[in-house]
């Protein structure tokens, strides 16, 4: 299966809204973790996308050598234990997907930077421990637990994308919450979208 599509957005920014939209489509989807592919028992190693991806660089010569199933990917990164991957801030491992597979869309999905902290704050410890306490690209250890640092991060990656992208017609910044964003995505790519809404809804959100 040649990969299609890949996300670029941070955590929280829409990714399993994209997930849920391209699986509907028709595209095998890559999210986060390969959650079919782990064994159900106690300390299972959890399969996260962002180390095949490395591993199939380093070892194969190819990003995807490991994830040859999978037509797209809607979330790259993960911090787990004292693993903190960001594949969609290493522009040689980009680089390296796009000689691969030329005629690959990079998509980045964002939402309104504060409201993204605000969700990145209520999500388990992923605003208050796990950014703060581990290396993440644009925030070094110590770093990333305000909203106001949260909104300086996301803000700089999404210009960073833009100056790395510039100019790009296969690459696409989408706000998730924009009226056309469904008919701006199926356009991208090509590919009437026949869902779009929201996925993997914050519970306190709602409380």
């Amino acid at each position: 299966m040649t990969l299609e599509v890949v996300n670029l957005g941070l955590p929280k920014s829409g990714t399993t809204t994209l997930a849920r939209a391209l699986q509907e489509a028709g595209y095998k989807v890559a999210d986060h973790r390969l959650k079919d592919k782990e064994e159900d028992r106690p300390g299972k190693r959890r399969i996260f996308v962002a180390n095949l991806l490395y591993r199939g660089l380093y070892e194969h010569d190819d990003p995807m050598a490991l994830l040859q199933d999978y037509s797209a990917i809607s979330e790259m990164s993960f911090i787990h234990g004292n693993h903190s991957v960001w594949p969609q801030c290493d522009f040689m491992l980009l680089r390296a997907l796009k000689a691969r597979y030329p005629a690959l869309k990079f998509i980045a999905t964002r939402r309104d930077a504060a409201a993204h902290s605000a969700s990145i704050m209520r999500w388990n410890n992923l605003g208050t421990t796990r950014l703060p306490n581990n290396p993440v690209p644009g925030l070094p250890v110590g770093y990333g637990k305000t909203t106001g640092e949260q909104i300086r991060w996301i803000n700089s990656h999404h210009d960073a994308l833009r100056h790395w992208f510039r100019d790009d017609p296969d690459f696409l910044e989408i706000d998730v919450a924009d009226d056309d964003a469904q008919s701006r995505v199926a356009t991208f790519l090509g590919r009437d979208l026949p869902w779009w809404g929201k996925a993997n809804v914050n519970r306190k959100a709602q409380a």
